[in-house]
């Protein structure tokens, strides 16, 4: 698929998303923070991200193991912004999302049941039947099971480092700031995760396809 092309299709949902998660949260905050205090507006900025999570649950309509996830994500969220306290505390307890699916993660590869596989099987199902039965097919396999291990090892490692980072900008940049810079640095992550594992499913299957010298 080309850029053009991509652009056409996905650009306005990617717009939306970056309104819902960056832009309408730092606006909310900077609106109502002189007449709420930090705390309300904070809390006010949530609403956004919260509700394009919900919105695109019910887009997809489909209860898996990626959209359960997701499901934990928010509800963690809501329970995070409705325990009150200070800003900073606030900011700490949104963050504590990714650290429970980061460590969900690095436990599932410790215990020898990789997170990844059940979220590799639900991204394959919605491909198609055949997709899904090769899958199934080659998910005993030795190498398969190898590259699911290493890939939840570098998504459960790579959100807690998210974490970490997210952690030190809070006690470092302003609440104003944080909430442009903090979505910015989830992006980051998200985005270099995801293409991480393409190109490593992509180098793992021109390695498995080649022929033994």
């Amino acid at each position: 698929m080309s850029m053009s092309v991509w652009l056409r299709r996905k650009g306005p949902v990617v717009a939306i998303e970056v309104a819902a998660n960056l832009v309408a949260p730092a606006l909310i905050y900077a609106l109502l923070r002189p007449r709420w205090g930090d705390v309300p507006a904070l809390l006010a900025s949530s609403a956004p991200p919260v509700v394009w999570s919900l919105v695109g649950l019910a887009r997809h309509r489909r209860i898996d193991a990626l959209s359960m996830i997701v499901l934990a994500g928010i509800v963690l969220s809501l329970v995070a912004l409705a325990g009150g306290g200070s800003v900073r505390f606030l900011q700490l307890r949104e963050r504590m999302v990714t650290a429970v699916i980061g460590l969900a993660f690095v436990g599932s590869a410790l215990i020898g049941r990789p997170l990844i596989g059940p979220l590799a099987r639900a991204t394959v199902a919605r491909e198609s039947a055949e997709a899904l039965a090769a899958f199934d097919a080659r998910r005993d396999d030795g190498t398969m099971r190898r590259m699911i291990m290493v890939m939840t090892w570098v998504w459960g490692l790579g959100l807690l480092a998210d974490c970490a980072v997210s952690v030190m900008l809070i006690f470092t940049l302003s609440v104003a700031q944080y909430l442009v810079v903090g979505p910015i640095v989830g992006y980051v992550t998200m985005g270099g995760l995801t293409v991480w594992t393409v190109v490593y499913r992509r180098f793992h299957a021109r390695r498995h396809a080649a022929p033994a010298p």
